[in-house]
């Protein structure tokens, strides 16, 4: 599990300005969806949980109870981050499994065969002459076959074309099991949707919220009406029909998460309030 407790970070070159402010949160097992605005903090956070950035204070941030800024070899081999534009640092992938690989002991070999031959690879292609597309499908073949406990993605559809995007659907659908944390950072919700199993929203370096799926749906309702409904906590028009959130009707079936429309409705000043206070609520 991943534990923030009041994670604060400021840039050493921005010491007026915090990139994350007191966030708390406990992220558990599963595949969660980071979403916030250009700014937010999102990749400053993956790089705090990754261990490349260090909080003043390390133990606000842990995993497995491991300060991950603290570069204990240990924890170091359960997590593996992919930023956007992140580099091979080998010729070959085939290469990066005999000199990185054996640092994951968790590393499935058959896993990577499988998912290189979807991509229509074999590892020996040198990675200088690949395209920005088959330079991101090669590194997600290999980050998912690693099989850490803790899987960070910045952007990971960024550069892939449509058949692509359902390839590395399809394989993290299989790939990825229930034991493992994995934080998708993305502006292309849609490419991933089917996966998610919570919501984390950042803005201007706050933590917003930090919810299963299956918890927002059952509070409130995402709907598709040719009028506006009158009880709507956020709307917005939509091709002449209106796209709204509102309070969870009793009785009627779960509607599927619109996750565009949520970010939408917490990313509006006047609907925030009322959205977070609806999802907030306990139960009497």
């Amino acid at each position: 599990m991943i534990s923030l407790c009041n994670l604060t970070y400021a840039y050493r070159n921005r010491k007026d300005f915090y990139a994350i402010t007191d966030m708390t949160a406990d992220i558990t097992p599963g595949i969660h969806l980071l979403l916030g605005e250009n700014g937010a903090g999102k990749t400053t956070l993956l790089h705090l949980i990754a261990g490349l950035l260090i909080p003043a204070d390390p133990e606000q941030c842990l995993v497995e109870g491991m300060a991950p800024g603290r570069r204990d070899p240990a924890l170091m081999q359960r997590i593996f981050f992919v930023s956007d534009d992140m580099k091979f640092p080998f010729p070959t992938i085939n290469e990066m499994v005999r000199l990185h690989a054996p640092f994951f002991p968790s590393f499935d070999h058959e896993m990577l065969r499988h998912n290189l031959e979807t991509f229509g690879m074999n590892g020996d292609e040198p990675i200088d002459s690949f395209s920005l597309g088959n330079r991101k499908k090669a590194i997600l073949a290999y980050a998912l076959a690693l099989r850490p406990d803790v899987l960070l993605l910045d952007e990971p559809a960024n550069g892939l074309d449509i058949t692509a995007k359902q390839l590395i659907l399809s394989l993290m659908s299989e790939c990825i099991d229930e034991s493992q944390t994995v934080i998708l950072s993305t502006h292309t919700v849609a490419d991933f949707m089917q996966l998610f199993d919570s919501v984390i929203l950042l803005s201007a370096g706050r933590l917003i919220l930090n919810m299963p799926v299956w918890e927002i749906v059952e509070r409130i309702d995402f709907v598709t009406e040719t009028m506006p409904p009158a009880d709507a906590l956020y709307i917005e028009q939509f091709f002449g029909r209106f796209r709204a959130i509102l309070p969870r009707r009793p009785g009627s079936p779960l509607t599927d998460i619109d996750y565009l429309l949520l970010y939408n409705g917490l990313q509006n000043v006047s609907s925030r309030h009322s959205i977070i206070k609806l999802l907030s609520e306990t139960d009497s």
